[in-house]
């Protein structure tokens, strides 16, 4: 298993759900933890459920996507809190997630990785 794991924040159960389940077909051996949607079932994003798949991937080095704005917020906030090494991407969270975790299966180190994210940065 690799030493980098990937989290996963959408407003969205089903669209946190669908990009897990399509990383899963490329990248069955990583560390990957998600959570979409709030508490309640309700589209919105929570504090703590993000701290919660923060603290329950395995790996100290944490590759973070998200959908939008909200879903940022709490994972600045959490990686505040956190003593886990969180690098949040600003990339298109399907795209990221699906390409970092191919490449972490296929061997691929963390700055190889960074750098093929860097080439999807939004910048706005």
């Amino acid at each position: 298993m690799s030493k980098v794991g990937i989290i996963l924040v959408s407003h969205s159960k089903q669209l946190a759900q669908g990009i897990a389940d399509l990383i899963a077909e490329v990248a069955k051996d990583i560390d990957l933890t998600y959570v979409g949607g709030t508490p309640e079932g309700k589209i919105g994003t929570s504090f703590d459920q993000v701290q919660e798949i923060v603290d329950s991937n395995p790996c100290h080095t944490l590759l973070a996507f998200f959908d939008l704005g909200s879903a940022r917020m709490n994972l600045e906030m959490v990686a505040d809190f956190s003593d886990k090494d969180i690098r949040i991407q600003q990339v298109p969270v399907v795209e990221g997630a699906y390409i970092a975790s191919a490449l972490l299966q296929a061997g691929a180190d963390l700055d190889t990785i960074l750098a093929q994210l860097n080439e999807l940065t939004i910048n706005k």
